[in-house]
């Protein structure tokens, strides 16, 4: 009996030292985890956001008296805001193609808030719908070509952007002349002439603002102007960059080509660059060779020597 208590006294004692070191072991750990715990948190800080009182597209004014319209507009700067991973994105975008889409716009009379329309449609990027829309401003096959753009499977000017913007202002020139609203026209865009028109006839009203719509083109208009509040106020929004953060475009020279191209990576080559570069440049030239059997006069751009290879 002697034996087995002097056993449990040792055996008590052999757990109680190994608690003990353990302890010692994780206590500094611990402190280090709780102490990075609280200073994320000291650091990060989500804030709710005050909605403008003078929010309008194309100088079309918004109803933020009205709930609905506030608490919609309330939504889409919150989600804007705090993604910020993306809204940093678009201001580095914006930089590099808003100075090839603005003069565009005005020279078609459309208004400059447009350009934000380009930024919900893509991200300022060469997206591929699941329908299949293309490009910057998600141009339709159908749609393209009856506008004049040239699509097939050696060329697809959908991703050619200022053949592509002049295409869009067209469309949203239609759309002003038929709704008489800039606002109806942006969202007509995303859900067609007739699919506005219909609802506008079915529910009785004559404003973007009072239709019931589905939730992609019924959060439209308040995520174009979500973007374009943060785009034009980044520290507002808590947007923090220097100039030289955003991205710029490469200067390019354009090169006319009235040929077939049998081979875009020598072609590529006589000009010191590579085909990878060459696409990046000219992404409406879909395969790396040009049939041109109709001996079309094509402008490739080149960009300046010594900008890749410096």
């Amino acid at each position: 009996m002697k034996i087995l208590k002097n056993i449990l006294s040792i055996v008590g004692l052999i757990i109680i030292s190994s608690v003990l070191i353990f302890a010692m072991q994780k206590g500094p750990e611990t402190s280090q985890v709780e102490n990075t715990t609280k200073e994320i948190k000291a650091g990060y800080n989500v804030y709710a956001l005050e909605v403008p009182s003078d929010l309008n597209f194309a100088g079309e004014p918004m109803p933020l008296g009205n709930p609905d319209i506030y608490e919609r507009m309330d939504r889409e700067l919150l989600v804007n805001t705090y993604w910020q991973s993306n809204g940093l994105l678009m201001f580095k975008r914006a930089q590099k193609y808003f100075p090839i889409i603005e003069p565009i716009l005005k020279e078609n009379g459309i208004p400059e808030d447009f350009k934000y329309l380009s930024v919900i449609e893509s991200g300022l990027t060469n997206a591929v719908s699941p329908a299949g829309a293309r490009g910057f401003w998600q141009i339709m096959k159908a749609t393209g070509r009856e506008n004049g753009l040239e699509i097939n499977n050696n060329v697809d000017e959908r991703y050619h952007l200022e053949k592509a913007t002049k295409v869009a202002c067209k469309y949203l020139n239609e759309a002003k002349k038929k709704f008489g609203s800039w606002t109806l026209a942006a969202a007509s865009y995303n859900a067609g002439m007739a699919g506005i028109a219909n609802k506008l006839k079915e529910q009785n009203v004559g404003d973007y603002y009072d239709l019931l719509l589905g939730e992609e083109t019924g959060r439209y208009m308040f995520r174009i102007v979500a973007l374009k509040e943060i785009l034009n106020n980044p520290e507002k929004y808590g947007f923090n960059f220097s100039q030289d953060d955003l991205y710029s475009y490469v200067p390019t020279t354009k090169v006319k080509v009235d040929t077939a191209v049998t081979d875009f990576t020598k072609f590529a080559e006589k000009f010191g660059i590579n085909y990878k570069i060459l696409k990046i440049h000219n992404p409406w030239l879909r395969e790396p060779h040009l049939n041109n059997k109709f001996r079309k006069v094509y402008e490739i751009e080149i960009p300046k020597e010594g900008i890749y290879n410096p």
